[in-house]
């Protein structure tokens, strides 16, 4: 092998280690989540999470004096973030705390299909019949997953949960798509940055949301809880996952989201005791076959080669 083809194979690789990474990273979010909740109001620990990105980013700003910012960017940037993080964290964190971990990492599974349909209506690109199949099947097991769940302490209405996580993946869909078109045009850190900024802006003022509650002490496990989801989560996984998205195709990045729900239940079952029924098991399946059924990768490269 060539020291040419080892730089290729070693510049191939690393788009795929770093959307492997972000996506164990954001399965290990769910579980940081539940633990924060366990001290600290959700306004609180979205806006903490924000800051705390922000934080991180401080030593890195010298290097943003360089991007080149193209007028009337800020309409896409805006709008990309306030689909994830704003709406997407609101989703998700109503979500977390009816639901559990484990059920809302499977609906994450929904992503790679979302953004498949919304790149059918927003971008033009060709759904097949396969994909609409597997879509189809994917929501079947969603609501499989829903039914098939009972009310806990920790998961009192599964069913709201699941339907929020939902819409969760819907935000993410419209992020996904537009962060592909400005990652063509800007650095992965400079977006995540972004993102992170008017996370922090939008979060501030929801703290003082009638039944929200500022802390008053310092809990270890769900102060660490929060810092985590600021350094790791915010700053490591969605700058990887920006990183993954500026070097393949989106639908391509996109179907490494399939890692987070496998992820999410081993993590759900060591730390926080959760336990699936037989029922959430094929309900969970069903969602994952769907997924599988709707990679139609031989319908891809008829388009491809048509278009070539």
């Amino acid at each position: 092998m060539t020291d040419l083809e080892r730089r290729q194979r070693r510049a191939a690789l690393l788009p795929v280690l770093a959307l492997t990474a972000a996506s164990i990273l954001w399965a290990s979010a769910f579980i940081a989540f539940k633990l924060a909740f366990q001290a600290y109001d959700p306004m609180f620990v979205l806006f903490a999470r924000m800051l705390v990105a922000c934080l991180c980013f401080l030593p890195l700003a010298a290097r943003f004096r360089n991007q080149v910012y193209l007028p009337g960017d800020w309409k896409p940037i805006l709008l990309m973030s306030l689909f994830e993080p704003c709406l997407y964290f609101l989703f998700e964190t109503a979500a977390i705390k009816n639901t559990e971990a484990a059920q809302a990492g499977m609906i994450v599974a929904m992503l790679p299909l979302l953004v498949a349909i919304g790149a059918h209506f927003f971008l033009k690109e060709k759904v097949t019949p396969r994909t609409w199949t597997g879509f189809a099947l994917a929501v079947g097991g969603a609501a499989m997953l829903s039914l098939q769940s009972s009310a806990t302490e920790n998961a009192p209405h599964p069913a709201l949960g699941n339907f929020l996580e939902f819409l969760a993946m819907c935000c993410a869909m419209g992020y996904t798509i537009l962060l592909k078109k400005l990652s063509a045009r800007y650095s992965p850190l400079f977006l995540t940055a972004s993102q992170a900024l008017i996370g922090c802006l939008f979060f501030l003022p929801l703290m003082f949301l009638p039944g929200q509650r500022l802390p008053t002490e310092f809990v270890l496990i769900p102060a660490l809880s929060v810092i985590y989801l600021g350094a790791a989560i915010t700053l490591g996984a969605y700058g990887l996952y920006s990183y993954g998205v500026s070097k393949i195709p989106a639908n391509q990045a996109s179907a490494f989201i399939n890692l987070i729900p496998v992820a999410t239940v081993l993590m759900a079952r060591f730390a926080l005791g959760e336990v699936f029924g037989l029922g959430q098991y094929l309900a969970s399946a069903l969602v994952l076959v769907g997924v599988v059924v709707s990679q139609d990768k031989k319908g891809r490269q008829a388009e491809a080669e048509a278009a070539a």
